[in-house]
């Protein structure tokens, strides 16, 4: 997905006045699915739009971003990928993400 499918959908979001969140990779270490500047819209419309990587840590963002659009306040989450190796768990990519997420409104 490319990033301009995330902005048309702020642009998008922003005419038809309805809030949604923008989370943006700030910062990685270690092995993770994105890099830094990667960026996903949390519709509550209209679901995800872009990823910041899948699995257990973009649901913790997807939460984040819930409170976020109730509260009306940006907020950076940081996102742990660094399960046991014997886990069964997805998010064993073995690094750390910090996410920010902001509210986009009209």
């Amino acid at each position: 997905m490319h990033e301009a499918e995330v902005y048309r959908a702020i642009v998008e979001a922003a005419t038809s006045r309805r809030p949604v969140a923008l989370a943006t990779v700030l910062r990685t270490r270690g092995s993770v699915p994105r890099h830094a500047g990667s960026k996903m819209i949390i519709d509550p419309e209209r679901g995800l739009i872009g990823t910041i990587g899948g699995g257990c840590g973009e649901a913790d963002v997807i939460d984040a971003a819930r409170a976020v659009l109730r509260d009306g306040g940006a907020r950076i989450v940081r996102v742990e990928l660094t399960d046991a190796v014997d886990s069964w768990s997805p998010a064993v990519c073995g690094g750390v993400m910090e996410i920010l997420i902001e509210p986009v409104v009209e």
